[in-house]
């Protein structure tokens, strides 16, 4: 990129929700806008997830933006290769490529107070914008725990996010670590190749069945031949997980006919009865994210596959767990997750009072409608705070927050005149709207369900979650509501500085 370069908006991130913007900005007629993405292909955690048996565990035709129908889909749930092609193909199809900077990093982003707009440093130059995106999601930065020992040990360490495919599993003894949506995909691809593999657990996870299957070459004509039928499916798909979510939120007590499922699925591939109950939960089903898999308890009941406690410390090539049993192991895999409540992205934000807005979330994460954060004026951020799900497609998150965007750019069009114009979320309208969520979160099995998830933060408190259903959110965030924000303006030329207004009704 050219040095100070300057554009209206910057979006960084090219994964679901970076594209998603891209391709917005430009239906609004915008095209004065770059993506800034640190890899070197846009996909986001479909580009850097290559694990073995990596696959979404949403139905494919819902996990796709509205506005791009997919009707050749291979699978009913559909794996990482076909995921990543289709964002390609988004890139390609939308004409977003010319927008892209590839292997750029962004380092550090600072609200310009005079100029009213974002100074963005990266690994490859300068830029300024008007307006910033923050796209970069929540599953992009592993989580490895701090373990005694581990820096010690003398074998192969990766991470299921960083997964190196250069190193040869087959015969190997495997320290597995974590339980969670990577790891019953990982276990039953490398439990066949592997010597010896070790599952550290620290709390088990409820698994359903997973109704997968391929897509006919019938079904995928008639939905290039009908597209109708495609949208039909998708309607059909998103309806009954709006209805399953009432359950999360209104009525968790009544989950026991789901458990019972569970249980079912468990003792179809579990008949040891002392591996069956180191296998079950003693939490409320749906407290945690609900696993979907039909190999990973029949990879767990093999000979060469033994279930442990949570794992404590690594002595040299002997790991100790929980438990107190000992094991050796040739390579340790983490599948631990991601820093979602403590998003890395936040601490190269300087907002208007000259803090990070790591500083600004320390008692945990809250935006305005997901999107704005208070101090932070035109920034907006792409699965923000409580926006996440736990039964539904997130793409359906995503184009709700799309349209708050686009609104959000109409308006700083209409009150920027002849100068700039910025938002700020008041802190009064921010307070309020996460003072309303975490009251509906009270009720809800994410709270009440007995466990310990990452959807929590450090304080307990769910910071993740969208306590209701994915259409309240899209009413919630069909316009920007003025009355929300506190309007900056230049009145004239931008160099000649920012007056803070409030204005009646702004």
């Amino acid at each position: 990129m050219a040095e100070h370069e300057h554009v209206r908006v910057a979006v960084v991130g090219s994964g679901f929700g970076g594209l998603g913007a891209a391709v917005r900005l430009r239906r609004e007629g915008i095209t004065d806008f770059v993506v800034l993405e640190r890899g070197d292909r846009v996909g986001g955690t479909w580009r850097d997830n290559s694990y073995p048996g990596c696959a979404c565990d949403v139905p494919s035709h819902l996990y796709s933006f509205s506005f791009a129908p997919n009707p050749e889909w291979p699978r009913t749930f559909s794996g990482q290769p076909h995921i990543r092609a289709y964002l390609e193909r988004v890139a390609d199809v939308f004409g977003i490529r010319p927008h892209l900077r590839l292997n750029t990093e962004v380092t550090l982003m600072r609200w310009d107070a005079e100029n009213l707009r974002w100074e963005i440093g990266t690994s490859r130059g300068t830029l300024t914008a008007d307006l910033v995106v923050s796209a970069t999601g929540p599953l992009s930065d592993p989580k490895i725990p701090d373990i005694p020992g581990l820096a010690d040990f003398p074998g192969k360490v990766f991470h299921s996010a960083r997964w190196d495919h250069d190193y040869d599993l087959r015969g190997k003894r495997v320290a597995m670590i974590g339980t969670g949506a990577s790891a019953i995909q990982i276990v039953p691809e490398i439990q066949p190749q592997v010597s010896r593999l070790t599952l550290f657990q620290r709390t088990p996870p409820w698994v359903m069945p997973r109704a997968d299957r391929a897509i006919g070459t019938l079904e995928r004509k008639l939905h290039r031949a009908l597209p109708v039928t495609a949208k039909a499916r998708r309607g059909l798909l998103w309806g009954i997980r709006e209805l399953q979510v009432q359950a999360f939120t209104k009525f968790p007590g009544e989950l026991d006919v789901v458990e019972r499922l569970a249980r079912r699925n468990m003792a179809r591939a579990i008949k040891d009865p002392a591996l069956r109950a180191r296998l079950t939960p003693d939490y409320r089903i749906g407290c945690k994210r609900i696993l979907l898999s039909n190999t990973y308890y029949p990879a767990l009941a093999r000979p060469n596959t033994e279930v442990v406690g949570a794992l404590a410390e690594v002595r040299g090539s002997t790991f100790v767990s929980a438990d107190g049993s000992e094991t050796e192991a040739d390579a340790i895999v983490f599948g631990t997750g991601f820093h979602v409540t403590d998003m890395p992205i936040a601490e190269r934000v300087v907002g208007a009072e000259g803090r990070t807005l790591a500083e600004s979330w320390k008692g945990g994460m809250a935006a305005l409608r997901g999107a704005s954060a208070a101090g932070f004026p035109n920034w907006m951020t792409i699965i923000g705070p409580n926006t996440g799900l736990a039964n539904t497609s997130m793409i359906l998150m995503i184009e709700a927050q799309l349209n708050y965007l686009a609104d959000y750019v109409r308006q700083l069009g209409l009150l920027a005149g002849s100068g700039r114009a910025a938002l700020d979320a008041r802190p009064a309208a921010v307070d309020a709207w996460n003072e309303r969520v975490q009251r509906r979160m009270e009720r809800t099995v994410w709270n009440t369900g007995g466990c310990s998830s990452w959807y929590l933060d450090a304080g307990g408190r769910n910071t993740t979650i969208w306590p209701g259903t994915t259409t309240e959110f899209r009413r919630a965030t069909r316009q920007v509501d003025l009355a929300e924000y506190e309007v900056l303006r230049t009145p004239g030329r931008a160099h000649e500085g920012a007056q803070r207004t409030v204005e009646a009704g702004a």
